[in-house]
């Protein structure tokens, strides 16, 4: 079975190995083997290369924490048939992947292929706890989403619109513009056209946001807080940009609320939340409404190289290597 490792701490093409391991042997009760068809792969996989996540790395190290793929063994207590095909939260870059049996969901094969239901997972799963259960999003609201043509970003366009919310993109470049226009998005704004977008944003949105997804930090947290309406919800979801610091009375004078999304903890918390949320994606794919833009599918050799493209930022939309 081949698998990528890192046995040391650097950037990704630097420091991941293809190399030849055993396979996996027989799931235990309550787990399954995988048969890896795609793995998906984000920016933590490039921060856990590096040592710079915040859950320490432990080496040797495989990334890719989302797969698809088909059951070819049950465990004990398992109700998923052998054959079944699964998007999973969890596995790696393996041939074959033994994960729990409560991480793994069927996904519908007529409306998704298996790189797109590796893309759901960690993104979709991501943006569905950011917009309804940290940011309660209605209908009508609109949706600030700095990094949009990215994996959440995307995510984030999706499940606005299912929800009835207004979209509002900021990205780098006329590609980028590009795809996040062909995923619905009306209103568009390439930030380096416009370096100072504050009042675009406060047009296209008669005033100012309902809700903001932050995944860049940094100097856009600023431009973002700048954006907010009475009463919004500014999400943190990352730091891409480096770390912001909030000044609080302007959180108090335009009465917005600054809200933390840290979904992988939120799990621990509530392991059974995952199912709900991954129910929900799967109805919207299932409808039409969800299809992530798997812009990037590469073969399983290159994940080096294409974890490597995350850290660059030339990825546009999600990243899958397939076997």
């Amino acid at each position: 079975m081949r698998i990528w490792r890192s046995h040391e701490l650097g950037d990704p093409l630097n420091v991941l190995q293809l190399e030849e391991d055993d396979a996996p042997g027989e799931p235990g009760p309550l787990q399954v083997l995988v048969d890896t068809a795609a793995v998906g792969l984000t920016f933590p996989d490039v921060l856990s290369c590096r040592g710079e996540y915040q859950v320490p790395t432990r080496l040797p190290y495989t990334p890719g924490g989302e797969i698809a793929g088909v059951v070819s063994a049950v465990g004990e207590g398992v109700d998923l048939e052998v054959g079944t095909a699964v998007a999973v939260l969890g596995g790696g870059l393996r041939e074959q992947n033994i994960v729990g049996a409560g991480s793994c969901f069927a996904y519908p094969t007529d409306a998704l292929s298996p790189a797109q239901a590796a893309a759901i997972p960690v993104n979709y799963g991501t943006a569905w706890f950011g917009l309804h259960d940290r940011a309660k999003l209605q209908p009508g609201e609109t949706v600030l989403i700095t990094g949009a043509a990215g994996g959440t970003g995307t995510a984030c366009i999706h499940l606005a619109l299912a929800a009835g919310a207004v979209p509002i993109a900021i990205v780098g470049g006329e590609q980028k513009a590009a795809l996040v226009r062909s995923l619905g998005v009306e209103h568009v704004v390439d930030h380096r056209e416009t370096p100072d977008w504050v009042d675009t944003v406060r047009e296209m949105s008669g005033g100012g946001v309902d809700v903001a997804w932050d995944a860049v930090g940094g100097d856009a947290f600023h431009q973002v807080r700048r954006c907010m309406a009475w009463d919004g919800r500014l999400l943190i979801v990352g730091f891409v940009g480096g770390i912001a610091h909030a000044p609080t009375n302007h959180a108090l004078l335009k009465n917005y609320s600054i809200v933390g999304v840290h979904w992988g903890a939120s799990l621990m918390r509530d392991p059974k939340s995952v199912k709900r949320q991954m129910a929900a994606v799967f109805e919207f794919a299932a409808e039409g409404m969800v299809s992530p833009p798997v812009e990037s599918v590469r073969p399983f050799e290159e994940a080096a190289a294409v974890i490597q493209a995350i850290a660059d930022r030339q990825v546009t939309g999600k990243a899958v290597v397939t076997i």
